[in-house]
């Protein structure tokens, strides 16, 4: 028997984003890109800065579920920088969906929105970002997204 699975928070991402730039509807659902404008890390015993560079690729559906593909970097206190790539999933009721698009607050625990967030670096002491599994927890507001990074054990 295999066993049982776990989680471990790990870090909060507050990313904070810009205004939507619409390619439009490309037959598969509308194409938004997010610029990233920068952001911060917190967690125990860990803390950075998110570059303002990246975006969040989305494809948004006729329903509004929306596929997520954000790719962007952040600088550890320490120096360290970390790449994160991070591919996710943010549904709901097409009301509240519709008012987060409009730039409305909704509660996050009405919105679905899941992620896989993958690193790479170069520095030793963060490696087991990339040696591990890791899932995050959304929150999209007006101006950023909230992210809790947890660790599957």
């Amino acid at each position: 028997m295999a066993p049982a699975l776990a989680t471990k928070y790990v870090f909060s991402l507050a990313i904070r984003v810009g205004t939507p730039i619409v390619a439009g509807d490309t037959g598969h659902g509308v194409r938004r890109v997010i610029p990233v404008l920068g952001g911060e890390l917190h967690g125990p015993g860990m803390k950075g800065t998110i570059f303002p560079v990246g975006a969040d690729f989305q494809t948004i559906r006729p329903n509004g579920f929306t596929e997520l593909e954000a790719k962007y970097a952040f600088e550890m206190d320490d120096g360290a920088v970390i790449y994160i790539e991070n591919i996710g999933i943010r549904f709901g009721p097409k009301e509240l969906l519709d008012r987060i698009a409009k730039g409305e607050v909704v509660d996050p625990a009405l919105i679905y929105f899941r992620s896989v967030p993958r690193f790479e670096t170069g520095a030793e002491n963060y490696r087991w970002l990339m040696e591990n599994l890791f899932v995050g927890v959304g929150s999209r507001y007006p101006d950023r997204v909230e992210l809790d990074v947890h660790q599957v054990l």
